[in-house]
């Protein structure tokens, strides 16, 4: 059985949320709308923030980088989710799979990074205002977004490249709609624990580096605003970060657990991936945009100008 290796096996099924054709449907048409509605967000946060220049700040510069991963981590899966959906025989090819489950591992590392830096972000705004400026300059800033993007494809590369090395069985059924490591395992013949331990530091290191950093800078913040004596200070420095605050406990409070959840084909295993990979993408443009005054002002002179171009064609 060891023999039959990847090299042999040319593709894997995946069984997607359902096998009921009619559920399908639905499914499609649901997972559709999500995904033109997330390119739409994200895409209008990206506009928004580089044509309006009071919003060239470290925090939207950090926000436009979030929304353009946002549309980059959803495209990796959903497409092809959509292809399944209908699609009666519900094949990846193995070279297909391998490089799906590089780029969600690289875009949820990113998304990590992302979040833990506008976070510092968000400490060096509130306890260092005076400094702030001077703090996250340009060149610092613009460091931090390439550092997500390299730290992340490195430990994705670490792990796809001892995957390459994994043997396949016969059993080619994946429990799952995407390709992702952890359902990978239990399709080798081969020995995976050293894949399994990598794969726990790498989530280990993310999720506690990444986390930490979140956390400390919270601790700072809570104890500066606990610090400012009128209630509208408290108010409008806990605004700031509310949303920041949001979209973390959205993303981490899935991805952690699933990467760190032994692989079954749950319901629950489905739910928490759907939730971190096509959920928050979709919500984050929202989140970022519900209470916040700038962005909304932002949309209006967008689309004021969006209509005018539209007149003047007309004319």
């Amino acid at each position: 059985m060891a023999s039959m290796n990847h090299s042999s096996i040319t593709e894997f099924i995946l069984l997607g949320l359902s096998a009921d054709p009619h559920v399908q449907v639905l499914l499609f048409f649901l997972f559709l709308i999500i995904y033109l509605l997330t390119l739409l967000g994200n895409l209008l946060i990206i506009l928004m923030i580089h044509t309006n220049s009071n919003l060239h700040t470290p925090m939207y510069f950090f926000l436009s980088h979030l929304s353009f991963q946002d549309l980059f981590y959803s495209s990796v899966t959903v497409p092809k989710l959509l292809e399944n959906l209908l699609s009666q025989r519900k094949a990846i090819s193995v070279e297909g799979c391998l490089v799906q489950v590089f780029f969600v591992f690289a875009t949820t590392g990113i998304e990590a990074c992302l979040l833990s830096v506008m976070a510092y972000d968000r400490y060096a705004a509130i306890c260092h205002p005076l400094l702030y400026g001077q703090v996250m300059n340009k060149q610092l800033c613009e460091r931090l977004v390439w550092g997500s993007w390299v730290v992340a494809f490195l430990d994705a590369l670490v792990n796809i490249l001892l995957a390459l090395n994994m043997d396949f069985c016969e059993v080619q059924t994946i429990h799952h709609y995407s390709c992702e490591l952890p359902s990978l395992f239990p399709l080798s013949c081969s020995d995976v624990s050293t894949n399994s331990a990598v794969l726990l530091c790498s989530a280990l290191l993310h999720a506690i580096g990444t986390c930490l950093l979140i956390f400390f800078s919270y601790v700072r913040i809570l104890s500066t605003i606990l610090s400012i004596s009128s209630t509208t200070g408290r108010s409008k420095a806990f605004s700031t970060c509310s949303s920041h605050l949001t979209a973390v406990t959205l993303f981490y409070g899935s991805a952690i657990v699933r990467y760190l959840m032994p692989t079954s084909g749950s319901p629950l295993e489905l739910i928490l991936s759907i939730q971190y990979s096509v959920i928050t993408p979709l919500v984050n443009p929202l989140i970022y945009s519900w209470k916040n005054k700038e962005v909304k002002e932002a949309l209006r002179r967008l689309m004021i100008k969006y209509l005018q171009c539209l007149g003047t064609e007309e004319i």
